[in-house]
C-alpha cells in the first residue's frame, strides 16, 4: 500500500513539539534523521542527542488529505511549518530493500565479510559470515575495515589474539579464520560477547579457540596481538592497561580514532611501541605498532 510522508527541517528544539503534533494528527510512524551526515559521539548518559539539522519523517496512510494535514499541524503547533516536503511514496518490500544494501566486502587480499544471505564472491578465499546487527562492527564502518585489513596483511598463523572491545567479534573471528591459534574477546556490554559467540558458531569457530569476558573476569595474560576498535577518549585512558596486555615484541592496532585525535592517541603509545605511520579512511584512522 502506498504512503503520504511528511518530511520537515527542524532544529533539536523543535523536536518535541513536532512529534508530539505528528503523532495527534495520526502519522503511523515517525523517524528523527540526519540531514547533513554530521556524527554525533559519546553522547551524555539519559540523554537522546540530535544532529544540529534534523529532518523529521512521518508517515500517513495514503488517503490522508494533504491541505488538512498542513492546518492541523499548524494549529497544533502555533504558526507556519518549518521547511518540509509532502509526498507519496510506493510500498515495496523493505526487508529485501534493506538486505539489498549489504553486500560480501573485501578486506586486504584474502579476507571477505559475506553476509548470509549473499553466495561467496570467492569461495576459496577467507570468508567470515557476519549479518548486520545490533553490536557495533559489520566492515561497513571505516574503523572495522582499517582493522580488518591490517588483520588480513598479518603473519597470524599460532598466534594468540586480544580483541579488546569485541563487539560483534569480527576482529577476533577474522583473525581466526585468518590464521590465528586462539582469540580472545572482552566487552563491557553482555549483549556484545553473546553476538561474539553467536558470531563464532555461525562461522564453525570451536568456543574453546574464542573465550569472551566481561573487563572484570579477562585472564591477566599478555597475547601477541592486541586490537581495539573502540573510541580515541578510552584508547587514551587505558592506554596502561592495554599495552600491558600486549606481549614484548607483540602488535598492535588501534582505531575508532577521527584523524584529529590521532597525535593524542599516538602519544599515549609512543614510549612503549615503536608506531607505525598513521592509516586513514574517510576521516578514521588506525595506529599500529610493535612493542618494545
Amino acid at each position: 500500500m502506498p504512503w503520504l510522508q511528511v518530511r520537515l527541517a527542524i532544529t533539536p528544539d523543535q523536536a518535541e513539539t513536532y512529534e508530539d503534533a505528528l503523532l495527534e494528527v495520526g502519522a503511523v510512524s515517525v523517524t528523527f534523521m540526519d540531514a547533513e551526515d554530521q556524527p554525533i559521539f559519546e553522547p551524555d548518559l539519559g540523554t537522546t542527542p540530535l544532529w544540529t539539522h534534523t529532518h523529521l519523517l512521518a508517515l500517513f496512510e495514503a488517503d490522508t488529505d494533504e491541505a488538512s494535514l498542513v492546518a492541523h499541524l499548524q494549529l497544533l503547533t502555533g504558526g507556519e511549518l518549518p521547511t518540509h516536503q509532502i509526498e507519496r511514496i510506493e510500498d515495496q518490500d523493505w526487508e529485501r530493500s534493506w538486505m539489498d544494501n549489504f553486500q560480501p566486502m573485501r578486506f586486504g587480499r584474502r579476507l571477505w565479510i559475506v553476509p548470509s544471505w549473499h553466495e561467496a564472491p570467492e569461495p576459496d578465499a577467507v570468508n567470515l559470515l557476519l549479518d548486520p546487527g545490533l553490536a557495533f562492527g559489520t566492515g561497513t564502518h571505516p574503523t572495522t575495515a582499517l582493522c580488518l585489513e591490517w588483520l588480513d596483511g598479518q603473519a597470524l598463523d599460532g598466534c594468540e589474539v586480544l580483541d579488546f572491545g569485541c563487539g560483534s567479534g569480527i576482529l577476533a573471528i577474522a583473525a581466526l579464520l585468518l590464521g590465528a591459534r586462539q582469540a580472545v574477546g572482552t566487552d563491557i556490554d553482555p549483549q556484545a560477547l553473546e553476538a561474539s559467540r553467536d558470531n563464532a558458531m555461525r562461522n564453525g569457530i570451536d568456543p574453546q579457540r574464542f573465550p569472551v569476558y566481561l573487563p572484570a573476569d579477562l585472564p591477566a595474560k599478555q597475547a601477541e596481538v592486541v586490537v581495539a576498535n573502540i573510541l580515541a577518549g578510552p584508547l587514551v585512558s587505558l592506554a596502561p592497561q592495554i599495552t600491558s596486555l600486549v606481549a614484548p615484541g607483540g602488535r598492535l592496532a588501534l582505531s575508532g580514532i577521527l584523524a584529529e585525535q590521532a597525535d593524542e592517541v599516538r602519544a599515549a603509545y609512543t614510549d612503549a611501541f615503536d608506531l607505525d605511520p598513521t592509516a586513514e579512511k574517510d576521516g578514521w584512522v588506525r595506529i599500529s605498532g610493535l612493542r618494545r
